[in-house]
């Protein structure tokens, strides 16, 4: 979340013209800065993110929060992700071995959301979508609040699914309760910092369908019972990479929780939120929970379904592990 990139895009809201720039050398731009982030209690504010969160229209709706759906296609027709497309559609399309693809929510869509936006008056718009790594939803958001000129401030997770849910919930509730615009950007980016995420896929089959695998190193890699840990993070620039291949599944799950023992997730802090997120496989998931609940007792785990644009690339039975620490 960067407020003084946001400034230089954007108009203070006063009629002030300042100098840009993004340094501390321009006190005129760092003072009209303040000048802007001073009326942000004073906006009228619209907080949107996208199904990423895994998390339906309407439930978020509820919550006061407006959710674009992702895109995902088969080879007929595409589907609009947690509107007329649920998990269940998803494990049917997989189970039926069809190649999906997924992409960002319309542009379209986008333009029609933040105009009507615009014609009910908003001030700002503060968005947390899935991440610049995987999508380019973030840069269509900023161009078409751009072209409508309006206030977009954007939130890039580095990541997609609970923490973006949380981050866009955390935002909101953080500005009603009226708190310092820095010191909800530093406790937003603690947590950022404190996220990491691994996806395990159980087989390799979807992975070659989507192309991203060749279908002699998936015959290999079954052939020697290799599963890869993939990683997403900040420090993967919010791109899945390899973190190790293991031999079997469930090693690599072991693999999983020594990497959040690695980042402190034992450390008895009550404040680790810990998603154990599955595709169709709720069994190994109850499993691998009642491990977790022995090895991190003070950590508040959940298991919920993979979101849809994840698990249409990872395939059937994948477990996706997502850790982060809580602001405080």
């Amino acid at each position: 979340m960067n407020f003084t990139s946001i400034y230089s895009k954007y108009a203070t809201g006063t009629g002030k013209r300042v100098e840009v720039c993004y340094n501390n050398d321009c006190k005129s731009a760092m003072k009209g800065e303040r000048e802007f982030l001073s009326l942000l209690r004073f906006m009228k504010i619209a907080y949107v993110t996208d199904s990423g969160t895994g998390r339906s229209i309407s439930d978020l709706a509820e919550d006061g929060i407006i959710s674009l759906p992702l895109q995902i296609s088969d080879e007929a027709r595409t589907y609009q992700d947690m509107e007329n497309y649920t998990h269940d559609d998803n494990y049917r399309l997989l189970e039926e071995g069809h190649v999906l693809h997924t992409s960002q929510p319309s542009p379209g869509l986008i333009e029609e959301c933040f105009t009507s936006l615009k014609k009910q008056g908003v001030d700002l718009i503060i968005a947390v979508p899935i991440c610049n790594g995987l999508s380019g939803t973030i840069s269509t958001m900023t161009a078409t609040a751009n072209a409508l000129n309006m206030h977009i401030i954007t939130l890039d997770t580095y990541v997609t699914a609970v923490v973006q849910d949380y981050l866009i919930h955390f935002i909101k509730k953080s500005f009603e309760e009226g708190k310092n615009d820095m010191e909800v950007q530093v406790a937003c980016q603690e947590v950022i910092d404190s996220t990491n995420t691994l996806v395990i896929p159980k087989t390799l089959d979807q992975l070659v369908r989507g192309g991203r695998l060749t279908p002699m190193a998936a015959r290999l890699g079954k052939l020697l019972k290799i599963n890869p840990v993939l990683q997403i993070n900040k420090k993967t620039s919010g791109r899945i990479d390899t973190l190790e291949k293991v031999r079997t599944f469930r090693k690599a799950l072991d693999r999983g929780m020594q990497e959040m023992e690695k980042d402190g997730v034992n450390d008895g802090d009550p404040h680790w939120n810990v998603t154990i997120a599955h595709v169709n496989n709720v069994t190994q998931a109850e499993e691998l929970y009642h491990k977790m609940k022995l090895r991190f007792p003070s950590a508040k785990i959940q298991i919920i379904h993979l979101c849809n644009a994840v698990a249409a690339h990872t395939g059937l039975g994948a477990i996706c592990l997502q850790w982060f620490r809580e602001a405080e």
